[in-house]
């Protein structure tokens, strides 16, 4: 597997990938017809902009890495009690 790929398919980097994958599953399910898969696509999209306002946060607070790994997103979404997106 490619390196970019691994990196994409990486839970600690990738925060968004099981919505990712439930959006690719819908495109492949619905022969690719994007309007009935916009509820995936709204919903990855509304990931990226959560963690990416954390990703933000925490560098402005100098915390490193910037982007929180896979069991500290767990904790954060747990502290929230439901989905932010």
């Amino acid at each position: 597997m490619p390196v970019v790929t691994h990196r994409l398919r990486d839970p600690d980097i990738n925060p968004c990938l099981l919505e990712s994958d439930a959006s690719s599953r819908c495109m492949n399910e619905n022969n690719y017809d994007k309007e009935r898969c916009s509820s995936y696509f709204l919903k990855y999209k509304n990931c990226r902009r959560f963690w990416n306002s954390i990703m933000i946060q925490r560098r402005q607070n100098g915390v490193t890495p910037s982007m929180p790994t896979a069991a500290e997103r767990d904790e954060i979404m747990g502290a929230m009690g439901k989905m932010p997106y």
